[in-house]
């Protein structure tokens, strides 16, 4: 079981906050500076914001163009992943003390695959908004790989060990949080494959609108990622995180 909260005798804890306030805190300042950046790109940087070299009519900037090219969204998207990053490796860190809880041993090896790859994430996350396209294409390229890669592979095999890796049986807030992580899995990949889809279309054929398919694709992409990562909510639901100076950063329960 996982420590709980009521301790006779026990170390001084030095702070304790729900963990929903947590994941929401997290997920909100990413989606609330992603936000701000289309919606600033769309109605101060439109013509700027949409063109491609075809130079056909388009509708929505891709993500690149709305929260690397421009001021002030390139500032307001860095400065929320820079902020929000402490708060995600911390997920990451107490998600790997839940897995030793409740993940069977056998299956403990994709338990260290998923905290790995859900770090791994976050940092690449943090290097293609550090490094944008037209800064240094190469590196944002790359950061942007992978980020996909990193972040398919973490949702199912995260979905894996919450699915087939138990020891116990499933809360009813596991079991939500079990159904949401394979609908936002299989949205974000079926999402990221039309996206590729009207990006390679876009490119090939300069049809007007088909790069505002490609952007709003890109958009679900987006979300479809924070809400999985949202669903740590359903994973804790109850649960307080925690520091004292004898246990470091951990999970309790009223």
């Amino acid at each position: 079981m996982l420590p709980t909260y009521e301790r006779l005798n026990g170390p001084k804890i030095l702070f304790r906050i729900a963990f929903s306030k947590v994941a929401i805190s997290a997920v909100s300042l990413a989606l609330g500076a992603f936000l701000f950046c289309i919606f600033w790109s769309v109605v101060f940087d439109f013509e700027r914001a949409t063109f491609t070299h075809c130079d056909v009519r388009n509708y929505l900037p891709s993500i690149s163009a709305a929260i690397g090219n421009y001021e002030p969204q390139k500032t307001i998207w860095r400065l929320a992943i820079v902020l929000h990053l402490p708060v995600r490796l911390a997920v990451a860190h107490i998600y790997m003390k839940y897995y030793r809880e409740q993940i069977r041993k056998n299956r403990r090896l994709f338990a260290h695959m998923a905290v790995s790859l859900n770090v791994i994430e976050n940092i690449a996350l943090l290097s293609l908004s550090l490094w944008t396209s037209s800064d240094s294409y190469e590196m944002h390229r790359n950061a942007f790989v992978t980020f996909i890669a990193s972040s398919e592979l973490y949702m199912l095999i995260s979905y894996f060990l919450n699915k087939n890796a138990r020891k116990l049986a499933l809360t009813e807030k596991e079991e939500k949080s079990t159904r949401f992580k394979l609908y936002f899995f299989l949205t974000n990949l079926l999402a990221f494959s039309l996206a590729g889809y009207f990006f390679l279309r876009h490119n090939a054929k300069c049809e007007p609108g088909v790069y505002t398919l490609f952007a709003l694709f890109e958009y679900i992409v987006v979300f479809s990622n924070m809400a999985y990562h949202m669903t740590a909510y359903f994973d804790f639901y109850g649960y307080f995180v925690q520091f004292d100076w004898e246990n470091g950063l951990y999970l309790s329960h009223l």
